[in-house]
């Protein structure tokens, strides 16, 4: 039996890697063993609940205020610890968190394979997104297999001298999880905390924002604020919903200049399942996330980008997600045509996800196998 390790620790890691958990575990050839480093403690242990998976470690690295050398030190002595114990034949690893980079890192030292999901997404910036560029960088540099969701991301790997027969197109997990959870609350729709139920079953027009990224504290997160107030005060008949980020660099400017507004709700952060489900009442999605580029275009959902750059290219080019960056007008202009220009909004809605078609998991079982 082959020993499968699948270390994460935060909620987009957690959505992305369940579906390959779940599929691997459907294989009595594998022993799968689960290990979380909760770097995002309670955003993590909702995904958790949601797809029935219980860690058989438990790291429990967050901590109040923590940095990220602290936290990166704090990971790379405990996950030592870790595969010491349990001295898996293969470590799955998703993304570019801190986690990663220690996981891949400490992986290699005790001479343990490593397999990077979500492998060769670029920016080519170290600063943005920040630290996550460095991260992903680095761990393409050690890990042995590696899973792009993209030929773009895939391309990007080789360039950077990673073996070809290394690297193996799954598409992204992340819409499996989509697919996952989209039948769920189709069938039985959650409450979404904050938001009136009277707001989403009248299918009022809704904008729902995320914006959390460190390169967007400051003066950046504050003309994205700036230019959502002034959309609200210009389309009265919308709902601006934003689930502010605990962040108090995101929480603090985010009240102080949107708190005041009657079609703008500032919600606490959702679990995954409500999230999906105030994706799928949506109407525009404004964001400086990365997974939400990915899921929106399979809900024909067009997706503003608050980034001067982003790791994604594969969906601009299709025409399904635009960068925006964050210059107040430039933020308000791109809205308001999706708003008030009909063909345009069709366009957009209308592009095929080039992240995939749910069945990425499957795709890295039978790398794996073979």
């Amino acid at each position: 039996m082959k020993k499968i390790s699948f270390v994460f620790g935060t909620r987009p890691e957690a959505i992305k890697l369940a579906p390959v958990i779940i599929e691997m575990k459907k294989h009595p050839e594998f022993e799968v063993n689960v290990c979380v480093t909760a770097q995002h403690r309670e955003m993590l242990d909702q995904v958790l609940e949601l797809f029935n998976i219980k860690p058989d470690f438990d790291l429990n690295l967050m901590a109040p205020d923590q940095t990220l050398s602290n936290l990166t030190s704090e990971a790379i002595v405990k996950l030592d610890n870790y595969f010491k114990s349990y001295k898996p034949d293969l470590a799955f690893v998703q993304g570019d968190t801190t986690t990663v980079l220690a996981a891949s890192l400490v992986a290699f030292y005790n001479k343990i394979k490593i397999a990077h999901v979500e492998a060769g997404l670029r920016t080519f910036d170290k600063s943005a997104p920040f630290p996550e560029e460095i991260n992903r960088v680095l761990t393409s540099h050690i890990a042995d297999i590696h899973f792009a969701p993209t030929e773009t991301a895939k391309r990007n790997l080789i360039k950077e001298g990673i073996s070809e027969q290394k690297i193996f197109v799954t598409g992204n997990t992340v819409i499996d999880a989509l697919f996952y959870v989209k039948d769920i609350v189709i069938k039985n729709p959650p409450e979404v905390n904050g938001v009136n139920k009277g707001i989403l079953d009248a299918a009022k027009p809704i904008v729902l924002i995320t914006g959390h990224r460190r390169e967007n504290f400051g003066q950046r997160l504050e003309n994205i604020c700036a230019a959502i107030a002034e959309l609200a005060d210009e389309f009265k008949d919308h709902y601006f919903i934003y689930p502010v980020h605990l962040n108090p660099n995101v929480r603090k400017p985010v009240k102080e200049i949107l708190g005041n507004k009657k079609n703008i709700l500032l919600i606490e952060p959702l679990s995954y399942l409500p999230f999906v489900y105030l994706m799928t009442k949506a109407k525009i999605i404004l964001t400086d996330s990365g997974g939400i580029q990915e899921e929106a275009p399979s809900l024909g959902k067009p997706v503003l980008v608050m980034r001067d750059v982003t790791e994604r290219p594969e969906a601009i080019e299709a025409g399904c997600v635009e960068l925006v960056g964050t210059d107040k007008n430039k933020i308000i202009a791109k809205v308001k045509r999706l708003i008030t220009d009909i063909e345009h909004y069709k366009k957009m809605q209308m592009t095929i996800n080039p992240y995939g078609d749910g069945k990425a998991s499957a795709r890295i079982l039978h790398f794996i196998k073979i």
